[in-house]
């Protein structure tokens, strides 16, 4: 079992169920495995024994949390049952889906003001305001992804 603190398990819960769309059960296996320092992995049995969960719900948990690239799994050579860990590069891929989000979104606001056609000052420079805000966030996501 992984020593947790509780308070700062509850925080992550809710944190990642909310940030990421997980169902709490999934939050709860993210947050677990977050403790998880040493990264030693933690089995199918240790999620139903410390979440009194059935074995359908981890199963499926696991497997959304595998599908969104969140967790990975590996066998251990002398054994058969799977032992799951953070996906050490999940913080990366969350960012450049941030930047690709934003790069999209900047994109489609740039077709409805050429559409639109600001006409006074005011409109113009909120607008422009509005873009570069866009573009300096991205190009920071974009550098600090490089340096992951």
């Amino acid at each position: 079992m992984i020593e947790i603190d509780k308070q700062i398990f509850r925080e992550m819960v809710s944190f990642y169920g909310d940030a990421f769309h997980l169902p709490p059960l999934a939050a709860k296996i993210y947050a677990y495995l977050i403790f998880d320092f040493e990264r030693n992995g933690v089995s199918f049995d240790e999620f139903v024994e410390v979440f009194a969960a059935s074995k359908s719900s981890v199963s499926s948990n696991l497997n959304l949390l595998l599908n969104l690239n969140i967790i990975k799994d590996y066998n251990k050579i002398d054994e058969r049952k799977r032992t799951f860990v953070m996906n050490e590069k999940y913080m990366k891929i969350r960012f450049e889906e941030i930047a690709l989000k934003m790069e999209r979104e900047l994109a489609i606001l740039n077709k409805l003001k050429d559409f639109r056609k600001p006409e006074t000052v005011e409109e113009r420079e909120k607008f422009c305001f509005y873009c570069k805000l866009f573009e300096k966030n991205i190009f920071t996501i974009k550098e600090s992804i490089s340096q992951l």
